[in-house]
């Protein structure tokens, strides 16, 4: 792990990229729309290059109509002139105006292609760890402002002991691995970042996790419906295709279910130092 990964300051190191869009994904939604349209184009009998004879002219004309609400005689001559200055456009554009122009290339580009696009936005979204979404056409957050906090306060929480908050970074860092992501280990690394705390709080450094919450439950810090509730997620992570055991190769697990273990134990880990304090 890099130094800058590992003191949380690249996107590899983020639960989600929410309001920013990076390098990579900037790149990525620009590659769609070149995949799937413009490279795409194709132009009547002796149009060649010239933008009014190309089958995307419908295409560019709306989006100067009714994204850009710009001049329609301001269109570039050439096709290939037309895709420099949106190039240009998207480079310099903000966050939110890359996300509100891939949504405007759905809506307004050619029937037989839209399914696609969303497809491969869809794709590049989620391999760029976006918290958006194509849902029913729409670009929607898929998640909670709540998680996202919930993740970077464990891991910035200077009263959580180090070994925890290194479990936590390792969770993260393994569950965004963009080349070869491991929901197994990352999934582990985060009931491991809880099982750190809960044996500091309980006193004994040799407990499991269930050994601890019920230390915890017995001195009245741990209510009986939350030590159930971890109880049955640190069986989840014994049984769930012996993650922790590695009795087995990894079959579905997915991105999800490592998001919602980190995002769980984060708070959990954030809950139990806060009782370790009192």
């Amino acid at each position: 792990m890099r130094f800058s990964q590992r003191i949380g300051k690249t996107s590899s190191t983020k639960l989600v990229q929410k309001e920013e869009v990076d390098d990579d994904l900037r790149n990525s939604l620009w590659n769609a729309v070149t995949i799937v349209y413009f490279q795409k184009v194709s132009f009547a009998e002796y149009g060649y290059d010239k933008t009014e004879r190309c089958d995307l002219r419908d295409f560019v004309t709306l989006l100067w109509l009714h994204f850009f609400k710009q001049p329609i005689d301001q269109i570039p001559y050439q096709f290939s002139d037309t895709v420099e200055h949106l190039k240009r456009w998207f480079y310099r554009a903000q966050w939110f105006e890359i996300l509100d122009f891939v949504e405007a290339c759905s809506v307004n580009g050619p029937k037989g292609a839209k399914s696609d696009f969303i497809e491969t936005c869809n794709s590049y979204l989620e391999r760029e760890n976006s918290a958006y979404r194509f849902v029913s056409g729409q670009l929607t957050e898929i998640t909670s402002q709540e998680e996202i906090e919930a993740v970077e306060n464990a891991i910035a929480n200077e009263s959580i002991n180090s070994g925890a908050r290194d479990h936590l970074l390792s969770a993260l860092s393994l569950m965004n691995d963009k080349a070869n992501p491991d929901y197994r280990n990352s999934i582990k690394e985060s009931i491991s970042a809880v099982e750190s705390i809960a044996r500091q709080i309980s006193g004994d450094n040799k407990a499991t996790l269930g050994q601890a919450l019920k230390v915890l439950e017995k001195n009245g810090a741990l209510h009986s419906a939350l030590k159930s509730a971890f109880s049955s997620l640190y069986g989840y992570t014994n049984d769930a295709e012996g993650i922790r055991h590695s009795l087995m190769e990894e079959h579905s697990l997915t991105k999800a279910d490592a998001r919602f273990m980190l995002v769980s134990c984060s708070a959990f880990t954030n809950y139990l130092t806060e009782l370790g304090a009192n």
